[in-house]
Protein backbone atom coordinates (compact mmCIF):
# COMPACT_ATOMS: atom_id res chain seq x y z
CA UNK A 1 0.00 0.00 0.00
CA UNK A 2 2.50 2.53 0.58
CA UNK A 3 4.28 1.74 -2.46
CA UNK A 4 1.08 2.76 -4.09
CA UNK A 5 0.85 5.98 -2.21
CA UNK A 6 4.95 6.83 -3.15
CA UNK A 7 3.85 6.34 -6.51
CA UNK A 8 0.71 8.27 -6.42
CA UNK A 9 2.52 11.46 -4.61
CA UNK A 10 5.32 10.99 -7.42
CA UNK A 11 3.27 11.16 -10.38
CA UNK A 12 0.88 13.97 -9.39
CA UNK A 13 3.52 16.73 -7.57
CA UNK A 14 7.02 15.40 -8.43
CA UNK A 15 7.06 14.00 -12.18
CA UNK A 16 4.11 16.07 -12.75
CA UNK A 17 3.16 15.16 -16.33
CA UNK A 18 2.43 19.32 -17.39
CA UNK A 19 4.83 21.38 -15.42
CA UNK A 20 7.82 18.44 -14.81
CA UNK A 21 7.30 16.40 -18.34
CA UNK A 22 6.15 19.25 -20.32
CA UNK A 23 4.12 16.79 -21.78
CA UNK A 24 0.53 18.28 -22.85
CA UNK A 25 0.62 21.99 -23.20
CA UNK A 26 -1.75 22.81 -25.73
CA UNK A 27 -4.85 21.97 -23.87
CA UNK A 28 -2.90 23.15 -20.81
CA UNK A 29 -2.78 26.63 -22.52
CA UNK A 30 -6.06 26.65 -24.79
CA UNK A 31 -8.28 25.91 -22.02
CA UNK A 32 -6.99 27.33 -18.93
CA UNK A 33 -8.51 31.01 -19.67
CA UNK A 34 -11.91 29.75 -17.54
CA UNK A 35 -12.04 27.81 -14.16
CA UNK A 36 -15.01 26.31 -16.16
CA UNK A 37 -13.56 24.78 -19.03
CA UNK A 38 -10.38 23.93 -17.01
CA UNK A 39 -12.20 21.74 -15.31
CA UNK A 40 -14.13 19.97 -17.97
CA UNK A 41 -11.12 19.24 -19.61
CA UNK A 42 -9.49 18.10 -16.28
CA UNK A 43 -12.60 15.51 -15.69
CA UNK A 44 -12.07 14.58 -19.98
CA UNK A 45 -8.40 14.35 -19.59
CA UNK A 46 -8.81 11.57 -16.27
CA UNK A 47 -11.40 9.79 -17.43
CA UNK A 48 -9.61 9.30 -21.13
CA UNK A 49 -6.38 8.76 -19.16
CA UNK A 50 -7.06 6.15 -16.78
CA UNK A 51 -8.82 4.05 -19.15
CA UNK A 52 -6.30 4.69 -21.74
CA UNK A 53 -3.36 3.59 -19.39
CA UNK A 54 -5.41 0.48 -18.57
CA UNK A 55 -6.07 -0.33 -21.64
CA UNK A 56 -3.31 0.11 -23.50
CA UNK A 57 -1.53 -1.94 -20.02
CA UNK A 58 -3.79 -4.80 -21.13
CA UNK A 59 -3.31 -4.46 -25.14
CA UNK A 60 0.63 -4.28 -24.59
CA UNK A 61 0.97 -7.27 -21.90
CA UNK A 62 -1.54 -9.81 -23.57
CA UNK A 63 -1.68 -8.60 -27.20
CA UNK A 64 1.26 -7.01 -28.68
CA UNK A 65 4.11 -8.71 -26.04
CA UNK A 66 2.86 -12.27 -26.33
CA UNK A 67 2.27 -12.31 -30.28
CA UNK A 68 5.38 -10.08 -30.98
CA UNK A 69 3.66 -6.56 -32.24
CA UNK A 70 5.77 -5.07 -29.89
CA UNK A 71 6.42 -2.42 -32.48
CA UNK A 72 2.91 -1.72 -33.12
CA UNK A 73 2.47 0.07 -30.00
CA UNK A 74 2.38 3.41 -31.09
CA UNK A 75 -0.65 2.51 -33.52
CA UNK A 76 -2.49 0.32 -30.79
CA UNK A 77 -2.22 3.19 -28.27
CA UNK A 78 -3.53 6.15 -30.42
CA UNK A 79 -6.38 3.84 -31.97
CA UNK A 80 -7.31 3.02 -27.95
CA UNK A 81 -7.12 7.11 -26.77
CA UNK A 82 -8.91 7.98 -29.99
CA UNK A 83 -11.60 5.56 -29.22
CA UNK A 84 -11.92 6.82 -25.97
CA UNK A 85 -12.17 10.69 -26.79
CA UNK A 86 -14.81 9.42 -29.06
CA UNK A 87 -16.50 8.29 -26.73
CA UNK A 88 -16.08 11.07 -24.35
CA UNK A 89 -16.95 13.47 -27.11
CA UNK A 90 -20.08 12.28 -27.83
CA UNK A 91 -20.86 11.54 -24.08
CA UNK A 92 -20.44 15.85 -23.59
CA UNK A 93 -22.29 16.66 -26.49
CA UNK A 94 -25.24 14.73 -25.39
CA UNK A 95 -25.31 15.58 -21.77
CA UNK A 96 -23.33 19.04 -21.09
CA UNK A 97 -23.37 20.73 -24.54
CA UNK A 98 -22.52 24.31 -22.75
CA UNK A 99 -19.41 22.22 -21.79
CA UNK A 100 -19.11 20.83 -24.88
CA UNK A 101 -19.07 23.96 -26.82
CA UNK A 102 -16.62 25.49 -24.37
CA UNK A 103 -13.96 23.05 -24.80
CA UNK A 104 -14.08 23.26 -28.77
CA UNK A 105 -11.31 22.14 -30.33
CA UNK A 106 -9.70 21.12 -27.34
CA UNK A 107 -11.39 18.00 -27.03
CA UNK A 108 -10.83 16.09 -29.91
CA UNK A 109 -6.84 17.73 -29.10
CA UNK A 110 -7.30 15.43 -26.23
CA UNK A 111 -6.41 12.29 -28.75
CA UNK A 112 -3.36 14.28 -30.26
CA UNK A 113 -2.38 15.04 -26.42
CA UNK A 114 1.38 13.75 -25.73
CA UNK A 115 0.31 13.63 -22.14
CA UNK A 116 -2.08 11.01 -22.33
CA UNK A 117 0.49 9.20 -24.97
CA UNK A 118 2.94 9.59 -23.03
CA UNK A 119 1.37 8.33 -19.44
CA UNK A 120 0.31 5.06 -21.15
CA UNK A 121 4.00 4.79 -22.49
CA UNK A 122 6.01 5.43 -19.12
CA UNK A 123 3.23 2.71 -17.66
CA UNK A 124 4.88 0.18 -20.37
CA UNK A 125 9.17 1.43 -20.06
CA UNK A 126 8.36 1.56 -16.22
CA UNK A 127 6.93 -1.85 -16.33
CA UNK A 128 4.31 -1.50 -14.30
CA UNK A 129 1.91 -4.40 -12.97
CA UNK A 130 -1.44 -3.40 -14.01
CA UNK A 131 -1.89 -1.90 -9.92
CA UNK A 132 0.72 0.15 -11.06
CA UNK A 133 -0.57 1.52 -13.80
CA UNK A 134 -3.97 2.15 -12.42
CA UNK A 135 -2.51 4.32 -9.90
CA UNK A 136 0.09 5.86 -12.05
CA UNK A 137 -2.61 7.00 -15.24
CA UNK A 138 -5.05 8.03 -12.32
CA UNK A 139 -2.40 9.88 -10.71
CA UNK A 140 -0.74 11.38 -13.52
CA UNK A 141 -4.18 12.62 -14.61
CA UNK A 142 -5.17 14.11 -11.08
CA UNK A 143 -1.44 15.73 -11.68
CA UNK A 144 -2.68 17.16 -14.86
CA UNK A 145 -5.90 18.30 -13.76
CA UNK A 146 -4.14 20.00 -10.29
CA UNK A 147 -1.78 22.04 -12.56
CA UNK A 148 -4.49 22.69 -15.11
CA UNK A 149 -6.76 24.44 -12.59
CA UNK A 150 -4.25 26.01 -10.52
CA UNK A 151 -2.65 27.14 -13.73
CA UNK A 152 -6.56 28.84 -14.67
CA UNK A 153 -6.93 30.42 -11.28
CA UNK A 154 -3.89 32.34 -11.70
CA UNK A 155 -4.73 33.25 -15.10
CA UNK A 156 -8.41 34.15 -14.11
CA UNK A 157 -6.30 36.63 -11.71
CA UNK A 158 -3.94 38.00 -14.25
CA UNK A 159 -6.58 39.26 -16.78
CA UNK A 160 -7.93 41.61 -13.71
CA UNK A 161 -4.64 42.92 -13.39
CA UNK A 162 -2.35 45.35 -15.46
CA UNK A 163 -0.03 43.28 -17.57
CA UNK A 164 2.50 45.67 -19.55
CA UNK A 165 1.58 45.20 -23.31
CA UNK A 166 4.49 43.15 -24.62
CA UNK A 167 3.76 40.57 -21.84
CA UNK A 168 -0.24 40.31 -22.26
CA UNK A 169 -2.21 36.66 -22.76
CA UNK A 170 0.75 33.79 -24.72
CA UNK A 171 3.64 35.75 -23.01
CA UNK A 172 2.22 36.15 -19.33
CA UNK A 173 0.74 32.41 -19.78
CA UNK A 174 3.93 31.44 -20.44
CA UNK A 175 5.93 33.15 -18.00
CA UNK A 176 3.24 31.65 -15.39
CA UNK A 177 3.51 28.30 -16.25
CA UNK A 178 7.12 28.52 -16.22
CA UNK A 179 6.97 30.11 -12.32
CA UNK A 180 4.55 27.23 -11.43
CA UNK A 181 6.45 24.76 -13.13
CA UNK A 182 9.16 25.88 -10.40
CA UNK A 183 6.78 25.32 -7.85
CA UNK A 184 6.60 21.65 -8.56
CA UNK A 185 9.96 21.49 -8.68
CA UNK A 186 10.05 22.07 -4.47
CA UNK A 187 8.85 18.61 -4.07
CA UNK A 188 11.51 16.89 -6.27
CA UNK A 189 13.14 16.12 -3.14
CA UNK A 190 10.27 14.33 -1.08
CA UNK A 191 10.30 10.70 -2.92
Amino acid sequence: MGDYIVLAISCILINNILLAQYLGQCPFMGTSKKMETAVGMAMAVIFVLVMAGLITWMVNTYILVTFGLEYLRTIAFILVIASLVQFVEMFLKKSIPALYAGLGIFLPLITTNCAVMGACLININEEYTFMQALVASFSYAVGFGLALILFAGVRERIILGRVPKPLQDTSIALVTAGVLSLTFFAFRGMV
